[in-house]
């Protein structure tokens, strides 16, 4: 039996193994697909603390050689749900089961992407996702933002302050985010709102050139330097369900603490119900939640 199970290899689930392993517990760290999660789609990185620049890979790379030279195992492995027993927890994977008397679940939640043609070959090559992220890259550049919900908005008007032209694409006829942003939004010179209409494919072949965009009147095509996109987030917690509380949107509910309403399981990272996701934040959230599981462990 382990002490501690981190579901989840991204930055929030590596730190709190790190701390976890430091703080003298055994940890074991369940991860489904590519450690270091939505970081790895980053192709450089400009705002982590220490880090003048780094690219996401690179970053996932060190923060699992840590993890490693700590002590954790890893098993990579899809988690099905956990269960509660008298005093540990089963965690139950495509492979089998593992006990321990904690687990901190750092799934994390990924960008909804469009599904259109193109797409996925320029994801961290002219494709974003976060205006804080990579904003920066696009100074003085013409830039997309896709959505119109708050996050979109919130994008739009970011990327103004930097960008020489931010074109948003709405699919809809209106804007769904709150009318103070849609207000701001209007008021910026340089940002220019498209309403029902749909990105269709992306263009380019080696590199990023812009989209296309469809209307009740046909496709037109936007020349451009590069494109976020801001639908959404999906977390990945839906086996999670039975074991503790999830939001309407399916992010477990939790406080700045990372402690569910389960005795013994906590969360870390983007997966968790707040309002900055970074990973900076994940990382803290890891640091976080492992102690708190160390701190409810040893008061058994």
């Amino acid at each position: 039996m382990y002490d501690i199970i981190v579901i989840g290899a991204g930055p929030a689930g590596l730190t709190a193994a790190v701390y976890g392993l430091r703080a003298g517990k055994s940890v074991l760290i369940l991860e489904k697909g590519a450690f270091g999660g939505q970081v790895t789609f980053s192709p450089k990185i400009e705002n982590y603390p220490g880090m003048t620049q780094v690219s996401g890979n690179e970053l996932a790379d060190k923060m699992v050689e840590q993890a490693l030279f700590q002590g954790a195992d890893v098993e990579v492995e899809e988690v099905y749900e956990i269960r509660n027993g008298d005093g540990f927890k089963t965690v139950v994977t495509d492979m089998g089961e593992h006990t321990a008397k904690t687990v901190i679940i750092a799934t994390g939640a990924q960008h909804r992407r469009l599904g259109v043609e193109g797409e996925e070959r320029f994801i961290g090559e002219g494709i974003s996702f976060c205006a804080v992220c990579d904003g920066a890259f696009y100074a003085g550049k013409e830039v997309a933002v896709i959505g119109g919900g708050n996050s979109a908005l919130q994008e739009a008007l970011s990327l103004s302050e930097i960008c020489k032209k931010v074109t948003v694409v709405q699919n809809l006829g209106f804007l769904t985010g709150e009318q103070r942003l849609a207000d701001l939004v209007e008021k910026k010179e340089n940002i220019e709102v498209i309403l029902s209409h749909t990105v269709e494919r992306v263009l380019g072949d080696t590199e990023f050139e812009g989209i296309v965009i469809k209307g009740e009147n046909g496709e037109r095509e936007l020349k451009l330097d590069g494109m976020f996109v801001a639908i959404g987030l999906s977390p990945a917690t839906s086996q999670f369900a039975g074991v503790t509380a999830l939001d309407k949107w399916g992010y477990i509910v939790a406080d700045e603490s990372c402690t569910t309403d389960t005795e013994g399981v906590f969360v870390a990272g983007d997966c968790r119900t707040k309002s900055i996701r970074q990973i900076s934040t994940a990382a803290s959230d890891g640091a976080i939640a492992a102690l708190a599981a160390v701190k409810y462990i040893e008061s058994k």
